[in-house]
């Protein structure tokens, strides 16, 4: 799933549309996978190498020689197939992929800048695909006024419009919501809009 020159341009706009209304500020993240998981691939054709030999000195008369080369052929291939995307999400495990996902969210957030802004009200809307993930983070400042509950309606709308092929409408919905929710406690004012109006993919 792609976002088109356009569909980012509509995130833009959306982004400075609610940032007029408060000053906190928002930034938009999407990311296609919060990690490559390759240790996965490796670690399974490790296993998969390392049993081979017993089962082969148990069934065959193989020589030593030849049980080392299949050994490794047998490493190789599990580790090419094992590593295709559609392999490698199965291997997984869901807790890891959503550790993952949060790991990245967390540190997009530092990467961004969203922390250094005067009044500490930003907001991160992440998104990571591979994972089916979302989370809005919200820097100290409008994080200690408002629950992270209140943020769960951005994370539907961006999920949502992710599972039926309208991301862009989702992140523009995750955008007007977070908007409202920042214009409550943090209501416009003469403040620099420091950050970037714009979704960052990466």
């Amino acid at each position: 799933m792609e976002l088109s020159e356009a569909d980012q341009d509509r995130i833009s706009a959306a982004i400075k549309a609610a940032e007029r209304k408060t000053s906190g500020e928002i930034v938009c993240v999407l990311a296609r996978s919060s990690s490559d998981y390759m240790l996965y691939p490796v670690a399974w054709a490790v296993v998969l190498a390392l049993v081979s030999p017993w089962l082969l000195l148990a069934f065959t008369q193989f020589p030593v020689q030849r049980i080392l080369l299949i050994q490794l052929a047998l490493f190789i291939v599990s580790f090419l197939l094992l590593s295709a995307p559609s392999l490698r999400a199965i291997l997984v495990p869901r807790g890891v992929r959503r550790t993952e996902a949060h790991r990245a969210a967390m540190e997009q957030f530092m990467i961004r800048g969203l922390h250094r802004t005067e009044n500490r009200a930003a907001v991160l809307i992440f998104v990571s695909l591979a994972e089916h993930y979302a989370r809005i983070v919200a820097d100290d400042g409008i994080a200690s006024k408002v629950d992270q509950k209140i943020w769960q309606g951005a994370v539907d709308a961006v999920l949502a419009g992710a599972r039926s092929d309208r991301l862009a409408d989702g992140f523009v919905e995750a955008i007007e919501q977070c908007g409202a929710v920042q214009a409550v406690h943090f209501p416009p004012h003469v403040q620099q809009d420091v950050l970037p109006n714009r979704i960052f993919v990466i």
